[in-house]
């Protein structure tokens, strides 16, 4: 079976989506991986990273509108979800995991 692949987009890539792809280490079922829209982000976002997802998972609907406006042709025909989780946690925050795996539950199968 083929796994899902999960690319979690926050901001600098420091903090939320670095958690989220935490969360999918050694999974049977999924790959994760997480980038920054930020310019000076720890991993920016590529259209190399787009193409590998399946689904896109944004903290903020500013990441979205981001991925929109800088790879249209990419990301047209692919899912991307907005989480709503804001830019107040550090890396690993229990809070954090807890509301990541509420919000990610209706995404696994």
């Amino acid at each position: 079976m083929k796994k899902k692949n999960f690319l979690f987009i926050c901001t600098a890539n420091e903090q939320r989506s670095p958690t989220a792809e935490g969360l999918f280490k050694n999974n049977k079922q999924y790959l994760a991986k997480s980038c920054g829209i930020h310019p000076l982000a720890a991993k920016p976002i590529t259209k190399e990273a787009i193409l590998w997802a399946d689904i896109i998972f944004c903290m903020e609907d500013i990441h979205k509108q981001y991925i929109i406006q800088n790879f249209p042709n990419t990301s047209q025909d692919k899912k991307i979800v907005v989480l709503n989780i804001p830019d107040i946690y550090i890396k690993n925050d229990p809070e954090l995991v807890r509301i990541l795996m509420k919000k990610l539950k209706d995404f696994l199968e």
